[in-house]
């Protein structure tokens, strides 16, 4: 299974590359006033609205470095109400891929209910990659209000 390599901080983890549409270099956003801890903002893709989520700010409380490393990775989403939406993420130093067997991860050992999109963990010769689930970074009425947003945006 191929996955894509970035960075928290000095920390290595992985996204896995089958959910991914795209990898987009950093994009100017649009802003949306008073969002949610971490929503960075809104961009148009082929003509569809997508908020864009800065992992950095969620995850660290800080907001990616705007580097040429720093990218834009697109994905779909689950929208709550069983259909998907296209959902924006920035993550820094994301310079690579890796293969890896899904069965290679274990279990951290590590219970946080803060951030249930930490998965498990491998180890390779430059040391720890934990898999990131985008599906689980946004609590539900983070989702939900950001989607609801977007769909009215969407239908004026």
């Amino acid at each position: 299974m191929l996955f894509l390599l970035f960075q928290l901080g000095k920390d290595r983890y992985a996204l896995d590359a089958g959910q991914i549409i795209e990898v987009l270099p950093l994009l100017a956003l649009k802003e949306v006033p008073q969002s949610p801890k971490g929503i960075a903002g809104l961009f148009s893709y082929h003509g569809v609205l997508v908020p864009v989520v800065d992992v950095c700010e969620t995850l660290l409380s800080r907001p990616a470095h705007p580097a040429l490393s720093t990218r834009l990775v697109l994905v779909r989403h689950p929208d709550g109400s069983g259909g998907e939406r296209l959902l924006g993420f920035i993550v820094e130093k994301a310079t690579g891929t890796i293969q890896l067997d899904p069965t290679d991860f274990s279990d951290s050992g590590v219970a946080n209910d803060g951030t249930p999109c930490l998965g498990p963990v491998v180890v390779d010769p430059k040391g720890l990659i934990q898999w990131i689930e985008p599906q689980k970074l946004l609590s539900e009425s983070v989702r939900d209000a950001l989607f609801r947003q977007i769909a009215e945006a969407d239908n004026p």
